[in-house]
């Protein structure tokens, strides 16, 4: 996010999207927990898979500075190895028929190195896919905000360790929106970083293009300080963003007036010290003019059904790439094993066996075009103003599922960052 100086098309470290969730709130503050019907809830919250410790390595003696991560407590969702542990990825199949870890993942040495203490794994939907957060194996984590909805996921128990302040900070993945969801939904910060700056040496893959390890926070310097670890960045001061770019046309799918969003975006950024004032555009004209290759998934898309948007096809493309990865990681597994999943994870998982490879180049060239034309926005000083999701957290057991136009309104904005391969920030 701060090493301004190395960017390139390949690897962009700066172009932040900043993500506001659909309540509204811009300014960092202390989230007051709603609690109904406390005694009805898990100790824990049903966020943990399994509970252990890991200690930190030994604070240096003086007069050597405290480690940045001393005192804090963290957890990991059940896609990261840990040493002696079975990294189960969400699934009682996948659990059952691997073995435990031989080594522990890079990034959580970094996080014991640097003084932080391992409590435990958390829920995670199945092999990553799903974005509710619930799990026919271990049970749905309680949204502490409100617990009769959905937590988001796929990095569920992660999003709610810190929401319900059992954890610090805690450790996730986000493939299509895995971090950026739940973050959203249980009112925590969130934090991906930019694709391919955090190892994932360690983790188990699902799309290896879009995969990315991101982290939960209450507090934003502690979002801060584990971001200083994990990105291995300098304690300099790092050089700060100078323009804010509200994208308007994005702010009119949440079901709030357009006005009274972007007005709040307005009102907070305007009292930033250093800060041009806000500018404005239609961000689904700019990529439609940017992003060539998505005239392709546009056109087979309307096919379809009518009316679709550039970001909808932008979310299509984002599918396809994920389930055609996914098939060459997991393929072999899969039939063999035949596991068991649940409904909404079924049918993903059927889909990426299931599909075909025909447009395979142009879903890399929508990719680096994404890319180019974030990095044509934005440069090395600018901020994308964007709604994490279009609407709040659904209820808990839909029996009729989720509906399709909330699949295709959340995916329509969480497929920007992702293709892009951006960080993304979520107040």
């Amino acid at each position: 996010m701060y090493k301004l100086s190395k960017l390139n098309v390949s690897n962009p470290k700066v172009w932040v999207v900043i993500g506001v969730s659909i309540a509204g709130v811009l300014i960092f503050a202390k989230v007051r927990r709603r609690f109904n019907s406390r005694s009805s809830i898990k100790e824990d919250f049903g966020a943990f898979v399994e509970r252990f410790e890991l200690l930190p390595f030994p604070q240096p003696p003086p007069p050597a500075a405290r480690l940045p991560l001393a005192g804090l407590a963290f957890a990991i969702n059940d896609i990261i190895d840990v040493k002696g542990h079975v990294t189960g990825y969400g699934s009682a199949d996948w659990k059952r028929t691997h073995e435990a870890a031989g080594k522990t993942a890079r990034l959580v040495t970094a996080l014991l190195k640097n003084g932080a203490t391992c409590v435990g794994k958390t829920v995670m939907d199945e092999l990553g896919f799903g974005m509710t957060g619930e799990n026919v194996n271990y049970g749905t984590p309680i949204n502490p905000q409100k617990p009769s909805n959905i937590p988001g996921g796929s990095s569920s128990g992660s999003a709610v360790a810190v929401a319900a302040e059992l954890v610090d900070f805690a450790i996730g993945t986000d493939i299509i929106g895995c971090i950026r969801m739940p973050a959203s939904f249980c009112g925590v910060l969130g934090y991906r970083p930019s694709h391919g700056l955090v190892s994932t040496t360690g983790v188990l893959p699902n799309s290896q293009s879009l995969d990315t390890v991101g982290w939960f926070a209450r507090d934003p310097s502690v979002l801060r300080s584990v971001g200083h670890v994990l990105l291995q960045l300098k304690t300099l001061e790092p050089k700060r963003m100078r323009r804010f770019i509200v994208a308007d046309d994005l702010f009119q799918l949440p079901k709030v007036p357009k006005q009274k969003m972007v007005y709040a975006v307005s009102k907070v950024t305007e009292k930033l010290s250093g800060y041009q004032t806000p500018s404005h555009m239609n961000f689904g004209q700019y990529i439609a003019s940017k992003v060539p290759c998505l005239k392709v998934f546009r056109e087979e898309s309307i096919n379809q059904q009518n009316g679709i948007s550039t970001l909808k096809a932008l979310s299509s493309a984002m599918f396809l790439l994920q389930r055609y990865e996914f098939k060459i990681n997991h393929e072999e597994w899969i039939k063999s094993v035949k596991p068991k999943f649940g409904p909404d994870v079924s049918d993903c998982v059927q889909a990426a066996i299931t599909s075909k490879t025909d447009s395979i180049k142009n879903l890399y060239k929508v990719r680096m075009e994404m890319r180019a034309a974030l990095q044509s926005l934005l440069k090395d000083d600018g901020i994308l103003v964007i709604p994490t999701v279009a609407d709040p957290p659904p209820k808990l057991c839909l029996k009729k599922g989720l509906a399709a136009e909330f699949h295709d309104r959340v995916y329509a904005l969480l497929s920007i960052a992702t293709m892009s391969g951006c960080c993304q920030v979520i107040i």
